[in-house]
């Protein structure tokens, strides 16, 4: 990718993946890459971008916009899944902190 360059760095959820790809898709053939790409947010976005972006708000009064990015992309169902995603981030959660992060996404769960 010669003459290419990062312009931002932030991770952004699987719908908002979906949707770029899609926008792109309808004026561009896409590549290999891409195809998989979008067969991939395909298959594992839960919810609709504008849920998703609702619930990132919310779990950005908890936790960084990172984390909240990656929960609202794998919508934990327990507090031992949740406990997964941390387990290698030095995040320090209490239990209250998981239980109403869990709350949250049943809220969402429940739209589905």
């Amino acid at each position: 990718m010669i003459g290419k360059k990062t312009l931002e760095n932030q991770p952004i959820p699987l719908a908002k993946v979906k949707e770029i790809l899609e926008n792109f898709s309808a004026d561009h053939d896409l590549n290999y890459e891409q195809n998989l790409t979008l067969d991939h947010v395909t298959k594992f976005s839960k919810m609709p971008l504008e849920d998703t972006e609702k619930l990132i708000e919310e779990l950005e009064e908890k936790i960084k916009h990172k984390h909240a990015v990656r929960i609202a992309d794998l919508m934990p169902e327990d507090l031992s899944d949740l406990r997964l995603m941390f387990a290698k981030e030095r995040v320090p959660l209490k239990k209250e902190d998981m239980e109403k992060i869990l709350e949250i996404i049943s809220n969402y769960r429940d739209k589905e």
